[in-house]
């Protein structure tokens, strides 16, 4: 038998630790190997941890909700072969025959308790025959502790405690009553890590950046043209749908190139400007918001682009988003566009400087040419930190992707 410690993952130098969320195995579980034991959460993903070899699960050190570090010891798991593995389940029977008598015996103990407070109360006074009838349970674990039967010397030496348990259970019963009523009325979950990171992130983006948002709207027809054109085509060869946020990334890169104070973050006084182009994209989860990273989009053909937007999709709801994938990332993209929504404001994902949001597209009517036409239009939106970006690159940025989207052969002569 040999004793195999059940580690926390190395975390990367941005998590710092852990919540244990949930164990999948109970002591004296039999377990595989790379079978899932237990689930982790950090503040940006959610990890399983797989038993390390076969053998039964001998021991769970932290709970679930326990705070945890990289390499930290979680459990124990032994190590066994066939034969060990029969014995092992031999002595677990056995310990759970132990653990049956035992039961037995203090089942066997409180009738013996419940049976001299029976035979015994006639031969005590009134008030301590009231107060056995108000509070037995107290009065069985007195006797069962002091080891006798004079129940009137006990009562009298424990009267003091009983009356102020008495007292405490009553307030323990109101304070229990008055919090089932309150359930009736709402519920409490706690928060879970994702969702706590989430919270301090955007309380962190709103004090500490100088927030600031444009708008513009998009004649999205072009773009809606392509698509049907070459949507057939592009789906045989890659095989993945062309969609819209291929576009917008593309665009976005194009203004990047042309705004540079767009892809740069403040870093104290200094004002640093990156050199590559990773483009954090929003999708929503069951557990919450991420940003997982395209990275080196530039290099990125649009199918690349779309085949990684899908696995990040797929993963997302699957949580089986990975750490690196989510660290880093110079702009972020988001699309409130899939809910309904046709306009806000998105909040900046720090350090980033800015954010762009993509809303729904809707018909309505527009003047074209002299003339009013119905088109598919979309609201676009840009929040940036006021302190680095100015109101020229701001809204020149905007009209730099609005002019792409119409026109998405600018891309190709880089104007």
């Amino acid at each position: 038998m040999k004793k195999i410690n059940l580690l926390v993952p190395d975390l990367p130098e941005s998590i710092s630790d852990a919540t244990v969320v949930k164990w999948h195995k109970k002591i004296g579980d039999k377990v595989n190997c790379d079978d899932n034991i237990v689930d982790i959460e950090t503040d940006k993903v959610m990890l399983e941890v797989s038993s390390p070899c076969d053998g039964i699960l001998r021991l769970i050190i932290e709970e679930e909700g326990k705070i945890v570090k990289s390499q930290q010891i979680l459990g124990e798991i032994d190590k066994l072969d066939m034969i060990q593995n029969d014995l092992s389940s031999n002595n677990i029977k056995e310990k759970e025959k132990k653990v049956s008598n035992t039961k037995k015996h203090s089942i066997t103990q409180e009738k013996k308790i419940e049976y001299s407070l029976q035979n015994n109360i006639e031969y005590l006074t009134p008030s301590v025959r009231r107060l056995i009838n108000i509070n037995q349970n107290s009065l069985k674990k007195i006797i069962e502790k002091n080891n006798k039967v004079n129940l009137e010397n006990i009562i009298k030496t424990e009267e003091k405690k009983i009356n102020k348990s008495i007292l405490s259970q009553s307030s323990v019963d109101i304070s229990e009553k008055h919090e089932k009523e309150n359930e009736k009325f709402e519920k409490r979950v706690k928060m879970t890590r994702l969702r706590q990171r989430i919270a301090e992130r955007l309380l962190e983006s709103k004090n500490n950046t100088a927030m600031l948002t444009t708008f513009n709207e998009v004649n999205m027809k072009p773009i809606m043209l392509l698509r049907e054109k070459y949507g057939e085509d592009f789906k045989k060869k890659h095989g993945v749908k062309i969609g819209f946020m291929s576009f917008f990334v593309k665009a976005v890169v194009q203004g990047l190139k042309n705004f540079p104070e767009i892809n740069a973050y403040i870093d104290k006084t200094d004002i640093v400007f990156y050199n590559n182009f990773d483009i954090s994209i929003a999708i929503s989860t069951p557990r919450g918001l991420i940003t997982p990273v395209l990275k080196n989009t530039d290099k990125m053909t649009m199918s690349q682009i779309e085949k990684k937007i899908k696995e990040f999709s797929i993963k997302g709801f699957q949580n089986k988003i990975n750490i690196k994938e989510l660290i880093g990332g110079n702009f972020t993209i988001t699309n409130g566009g899939v809910f309904g929504s046709l306009m806000s404001t998105p909040i900046i994902n720090p350090p980033q400087t800015a954010i762009l949001g993509m809303h729904m597209i809707q018909e309505r009517p527009v003047a074209l040419n002299g003339k009013v036409e119905i088109l598919p239009m979309m609201y676009i939106a840009l929040s940036y930190d006021h302190r680095l970006i100015d109101g020229k690159e701001s809204v020149g940025f905007l009209v730099n992707i609005k002019n792409i989207l119409e026109d998405f052969t600018r891309i190709l002569i880089d104007i």
